[in-house]
């Protein structure tokens, strides 16, 4: 138990694909992509 393996892995990330969509997941995406980007840019 607490063991992640590659299969979970791959089963939540099927599970989250299939609940939000790939169209969801690529706007999220990007969004938390300029989120971490601006948070490196800050001082």
């Amino acid at each position: 138990m607490g063991e992640i393996s590659i299969t979970k892995l791959l089963v939540v990330a099927a599970l989250i694909i299939l609940v939000f969509g790939t169209k969801k997941l690529r706007t999220l995406g990007g969004d938390l992509g300029s989120a971490i980007k601006g948070f490196k840019e800050k001082p």
